[in-house]
């Protein structure tokens, strides 16, 4: 199975993990491509602080007028709210998924180019990363039988 996360956002950084790491307990071999704002999912500062936005986003349970959502504040409520519900439902936090991924050996490939253009350096990714470029993945990608972008 082959991934490629490329938003940041807290809400768009479960499901790749969530499908790599179960993808990896049914026996695929699994291989996860961070570009762009997908980075910062990797990233060790900024990934415990992922937020949802409440703008522009249509799926949120309680509709929210793009000039609210730009309000100080509603990100974090948002955020918070994301948190509380996949707290009660016994969901793991995005660290603990990567520590699956990485545990179980899910392939996490941060894009050496966009870590070039937002100034990213290696150090600054939790371990178990692996840098490449886009041949990289799409060498792996060629023989995947699943190919998903988040």
């Amino acid at each position: 199975m082959a991934l490629i996360a490329a938003n940041g956002g807290l809400d768009a950084a479960y499901p790749p993990l969530i499908l790599a790491s179960t993808g990896v307990a049914m026996d695929f071999e699994v291989a996860v491509f961070f570009t762009f704002y997908g980075l910062y999912i990797l990233h060790k500062e900024r990934m415990p602080n992922l937020r949802v936005s409440a703008i522009g986003n249509p799926a949120m349970p309680i509709a929210i007028p793009s000039i609210v959502g730009m309000l100080p504040g509603m990100s974090s409520m948002a955020t918070s709210m994301m948190k509380n519900w996949m707290a009660k439902a016994g969901t793991a936090t995005i660290p603990q998924l990567l520590e699956s991924c990485v545990e179980f050996g899910v392939r996490l490939i941060a894009c050496q180019m966009t870590m070039d253009v937002l100034g990213i350096k290696r150090e600054q990714l939790i371990d178990g990363v692996e840098i490449g470029g886009a041949a990289t993945f799409l060498e792996y990608a060629a023989d995947a039988d699943i190919t998903l972008y988040m």
